[in-house]
């Protein structure tokens, strides 16, 4: 068995699932489980000075063997799996892909089908490890740590390759947009670095959304239905009339591409109170402050309709586009094209349409595009990933790496 997916079927067995609710870093005991198991296995493979530190941070070092001066590159993953959808008792599985559906879980009929999702077509004649359809596989992205572990490994095992110092990170709470939060990009020390976090083949990314979470809380007034006329005021209604005013076009369902959205990730609540959660995303700062700006006007509106403190909104940003930040050192983008050229992998540039540890990593003083793992339909029990793809990823870390040094 490949030893890139050795690692991952490890990997993916222990629940790093990360915890929004949670208070603490990492959010969950999980993750703290996973990172002293790397910075074991580092060390095995010679990065003696590996070390997590008490947030759940990993770093290690593959000190340069050349006698000239070249850039210092970074490979940096997270260890977190989306809260999603579960990632205890994962229960990965090897299939040899020849076409057509594949049956995840003959006990509960679960099926993963090309009828809808297209791009299993792609990968008839492969190798394919899914998942037994009840919770996620794990690839976003323990597929991302095992093949900067293999990677580095492979320049362990043949010290007559030459390279630069290589820095490796690997984060907690990435899920949950906490992964940037207490990374040293100082002791990292590297001066530019890849994000191994991207999706399908070829995936070569430095621009993200621009994003927002939104909070909101509804006041209403709960008394018996029989007496309630002109004195209830339920809460859920009104919550559901303020989601009517945002632009039904705007929501993820309808969009692509550059497209952003407005997306309800959370309801609950009761007569007296209810909560509701969004998440805003663009890529253009000037359509993304005008997303924040609709929510704000149809709080407003809710407001005056049925009194001030009907609604509380709480809009707080989380991260930006990195496009900023890349675009002035944009070799390190064509570093990567040129890698995945030299090993025979088309580069796909486009947008991420979601977020990276290396959005605020860019803002931080560490440029950081964001390339491939390989994996398909991450977040749900349907994700998969060809194990040519996890392959493919090592082989392109490591011609970064040697074009680097040349």
């Amino acid at each position: 068995m490949d030893k890139v997916v050795e690692r991952f079927l490890r990997y993916v067995r222990l629940n790093t699932q990360s915890d929004p609710e949670g208070e603490s870093c990492p959010s969950t005991k999980g993750q703290l489980e996973l990172g002293k198991v790397l910075v074991q296995e580092l060390k095995e493979i010679g990065l003696e000075d590996a070390s997590m530190d008490a947030r759940g941070y990993v770093m290690a070092t593959l000190p340069g063997n050349i006698d000239r001066e070249v850039k210092t590159i970074g490979f940096i993953a997270h260890m977190d799996t989306s809260p999603d959808a579960s990632g205890a008792n994962v229960k990965p599985a090897l299939v040899e892909y020849k076409g057509g559906d594949i049956l995840l879980n003959r006990e509960k009929n679960i099926v993963l089908s090309p009828a809808d999702f297209p791009e299993l077509k792609d990968y008839e004649g492969q190798s394919l490890i899914v998942t037994d359809g009840t919770t996620l596989l794990g690839a976003d992205d323990k597929a991302g740590i095992a093949e900067i572990i293999t990677a580095v490994e492979y320049l362990c095992a043949h010290p007559e390759i030459p390279h630069g110092t290589i820095k490796i990170a690997f984060t907690p709470d990435e899920e949950i947009g906490r992964g940037a939060d207490f990374f040293d990009v100082a002791k990292f020390n590297a001066d530019f670095a890849y994000t191994v976090d991207g999706g399908p083949l070829g995936e070569l990314e430095y621009e993200n959304f621009n994003a927002a979470s939104a909070k909101l809380t509804f006041q209403g007034r709960n008394v018996h239905p029989g007496t309630a006329k002109n004195t209830m005021i339920n809460s859920m209604l009104i919550a559901m009339e303020y989601n009517s005013l945002l632009p039904v076009g705007e929501r993820p369902e309808y969009t692509e591409g550059y497209e952003g959205f407005i997306h309800l990730t959370d309801i609950r609540g009761d007569v007296e109170q209810t909560k509701m959660q969004y998440i805003v995303r663009d890529h253009c700062q000037d359509l993304f402050t005008r997303k924040k700006d609709i929510m704000e006007q149809a709080a407003d509106f809710i407001n005056k309709k049925y009194g001030p403190g009907t609604v509380d909104l709480q809009l707080t940003d989380s991260y930006y586009n990195m496009k900023e930040k890349i675009e002035p050192v944009f070799d390190i983008v064509l570093l990567a094209k040129k890698a995945m050229e030299a090993v025979g992998v088309e580069p796909r540039i486009t947008p991420v349409r979601g977020g990276t540890d290396g959005a605020r990593l860019s803002y931080m003083g560490l440029p950081c595009p964001n390339i491939f793992t390989g994996g398909h339909n991450y977040h749900g029990r349907f994700e998969f990933i060809p194990i040519d793809s996890m392959n493919k990823a090592v082989a392109v870390i490591l011609k970064i790496i040697e074009l680097n040094s040349k």
